[in-house]
């Protein structure tokens, strides 16, 4: 789960760059200097994306439902390997008694095993990989449609995203508007789990 620690970093498209180009870019038909000001009354706040993904309500319940979907195929792989491995002690430990037909015959049969089950372990882990890509997706779909919409509501021209990783230093409390869109973003979650009580983001087996 450690790629879901960085589900934000895309969320949102932090336009430092944009800003910067438009603020200092220089006229290419033109020998004069001209820059671009952005106008006085552009509107930004900022989330705190670890905050988010700690308190948003639908990535805790869809992350423990991963968990514990994780938790089980990987017990299951073990008792599987653990059949196998008994196999290969039983094998070795009678294989003086077996004739030579009789030893190639269960080598073989070893040796499918150990096949399969190195493929039911690729299988386990593109399942996991499938379904922690899906709620990722599902994530940034929900948060991003969330926020155009509370942009719209507020005002705002830019929501920045702040977290270790992110080019926001600073930003003074008024701007941040992480609890109220997590507050928001639940609520909302909340009446869509009355709606569709039986919706989830997990592949079902």
């Amino acid at each position: 789960m450690k790629n879901l620690s960085l589900i934000l970093n895309g969320v949102l498209f932090v336009a430092v760059a944009v800003l910067y180009y438009l603020h200092f870019s220089k006229s290419p038909s033109s020998d004069r200097s001209t820059s671009v000001s952005l106008p006085g009354d552009v509107k930004i706040a900022y989330i705190n994306s670890d905050t988010i993904l700690k308190y948003y309500d639908y990535f805790k319940a869809n992350r423990e439902k991963l968990e514990a979907k994780g938790k089980k195929l990987d017990q299951d792989l073990r008792n599987r390997a653990q059949s196998f491995q008994n196999d290969y002690e039983s094998y070795q430990r009678n294989v003086g008694s077996l004739t030579i037909g009789q030893a190639k015959a269960i080598e073989e049969d070893l040796s499918k095993k150990q096949q399969n089950l190195q493929l039911y372990q690729q299988s386990l882990t593109q399942e996991m990989t499938n379904d922690e890509s899906k709620l990722t997706q599902n994530l940034y779909f929900k948060i991003t449609a969330f926020l155009k919409k509370y942009g719209q509501e507020k005002g705002l021209q830019i929501v920045l995203k702040v977290d270790p990783s992110s080019d926001v230093l600073f930003g003074s409390g008024p701007l941040d508007i992480t609890k109220d869109v997590v507050g928001r973003l639940n609520t909302e979650y909340a009446s869509e789990k009355l709606s569709a009580p039986d919706s989830v983001t997990t592949k079902k087996k």
